[in-house]
């Protein structure tokens, strides 16, 4: 973790009015509410229109599961966001990575693990971290296998994480108690 103590601390359930428990009302992840939307709390009418957004990405993007983790977590690695990379290793596993494919993404696109396919995801992960550009060759290679509507999740997933992991380590959000960082 980049800070030790939230710079914006979590907000307590005790403490929210009806329409801030309206607003995260279905956001409890293993029975619990995520230090992550504790601290979005703060601030309900950017945290209301920034879960519309989450939501698409997160449940209706086009991207398989599978491939969306994978960006996911290679955006949490290259931004050392400790709670992304916590939280999205539990939910990469579930969408089928296996634990050495996680460890993997740490190398990147180069790894000798990785098929083309995947490779070429964490390549423009790197890209778009990089330079807000996927380049050509990339953008072809996974044209070949995703639809212009999956390219687009994909661009528009890379963005969400970068952000969310800026915010994460800016704001200081702390480790939840069930989830291991780096």
């Amino acid at each position: 973790m980049r800070l030790k103590t939230p710079r914006i601390p979590p907000t307590s359930t005790d403490d929210w009015s009806a329409e801030t428990a309206q607003v995260f009302r279905g956001q409890q992840m293993r029975g619990r509410v995520a230090n992550i939307f504790l601290t979005m709390a703060n601030h309900e009418k950017l945290a209301k229109r920034w879960l519309v957004f989450g939501n698409h990405i997160l449940s209706k993007s086009t991207l398989p599961p599978r491939d969306r983790e994978i960006v996911i977590l290679r955006m949490g690695w290259l931004c050392q966001s400790a709670y992304e990379w916590g939280q999205h290793r539990v939910i990469g596993k579930a969408a089928g990575l296996t634990d050495e494919e996680i460890s993997s993404i740490k190398e990147g696109p180069d790894a000798t693990s990785w098929g083309s396919h995947d490779a070429n995801l964490l390549r423009a992960t790197d890209e778009l971290h990089d330079d807000a550009f996927i380049a050509d060759e990339t953008w072809e290679a996974l044209a070949q296998d995703l639809s212009d509507q999956q390219m687009m999740d994909l661009v528009f997933t890379c963005g969400q994480y970068n952000m969310v992991c800026m915010a994460l380590n800016s704001f200081g959000v702390q480790l939840d108690d069930d989830i291991e960082g780096f």
